[in-house]
C-alpha cells in the first residue's frame, strides 16, 4: 500500500513515493519509526520503486544486484531483465508465483516503476513492461495521484513539482499513504527525448 509516481516533462524525469508502510488493515509504520522508509532505491543510473509486499524491496535489490548483465534502459531491456530474474526470485528468494489459476504466466507479485535518463517505465506482475510518455502511478493511492498529475501536467509546473503534488494527493486521501515523501530527478538523455 503506497503512492508511487513517475513524471516526464520538458527534459526532466521525476520519481516520488510516500513513506508509510502498512500491515494489513489496522497497523501502519510511519516514517519516523522506520529507519529505511525511502521506497525508492538507486541501481546504477536508474531509480526503482515497488508496490506490493514490503519484502519485495530487499528481494528485488538483491536479485538485480546479483545479475551479471541487466538493462533498465528500454522496454525490451526491462522485459529481458525481469524475465531472467524470475527463476531466481523463485529458486533463491522463494517467491510464490501463484495468483489466479487462469493467469497465462507466473506472477512476480510486484509492480515496479523505473526512472532513468532513458525514460519512465512500469513493470507489472507478469512482466508486462510499459514505457510512459507523460506520467504514471502505482499503489493504493494511485487514483488520487493520477488525478493530480492529469490536472497539473499542462500547467507551468515542472516534472518535480507535479510528482510532489501527486504524492501529496495520495497521502492526503489514501489511508495507506503518508508523508514525508522521497523524490529524485534525472535529466532525459537527448537521444531518448521524444
Amino acid at each position: 500500500m503506497t503512492t508511487i509516481v513517475v513524471v516526464r516533462k520538458n527534459g526532466q524525469i521525476a520519481i516520488a513515493a510516500d513513506s508509510q508502510t502498512t500491515f494489513g488493515d489496522d497497523q501502519r509504520l510511519p516514517a519516523a519509526y522506520d529507519v529505511f522508509h525511502d521506497k525508492i532505491f538507486r541501481l546504477g543510473d536508474s531509480y526503482l520503486a515497488i508496490a506490493g509486499s514490503a519484502a519485495h524491496d530487499l528481494v528485488l535489490q538483491g536479485a538485480l544486484k546479483g545479475m551479471k548483465s541487466r538493462d533498465l534502459s528500454s522496454r525490451s531491456g526491462l522485459f529481458e531483465t525481469f524475465r531472467k530474474i524470475h527463476p531466481k526470485l523463485k529458486d533463491h528468494f522463494f517467491l510464490r508465483p501463484e495468483e489466479d489459476e487462469e493467469d497465462p504466466y507466473e506472477s512476480s507479485q510486484m509492480m515496479v516503476l523505473v526512472a532513468n535518463s532513458h525514460g519512465i517505465f512500469g513493470v507489472y506482475p507478469m512482466r508486462e513492461v510499459y514505457e510512459f510518455s507523460r506520467f504514471w502511478a502505482i499503489g493504493s493511492g494511485r487514483k488520487f495521484a493520477m488525478g493530480a498529475m492529469h490536472a497539473l501536467y499542462d500547467s507551468a509546473l515542472d516534472a518535480r513539482a507535479i510528482a510532489e503534488a501527486a504524492v501529496r494527493a495520495g497521502a492526503e486521501f489514501d489511508a495507506s499513504s503518508a508523508l514525508p515523501m522521497s523524490l529524485y530527478t534525472v535529466s532525459i538523455d537527448k537521444d531518448s527525448d521524444k
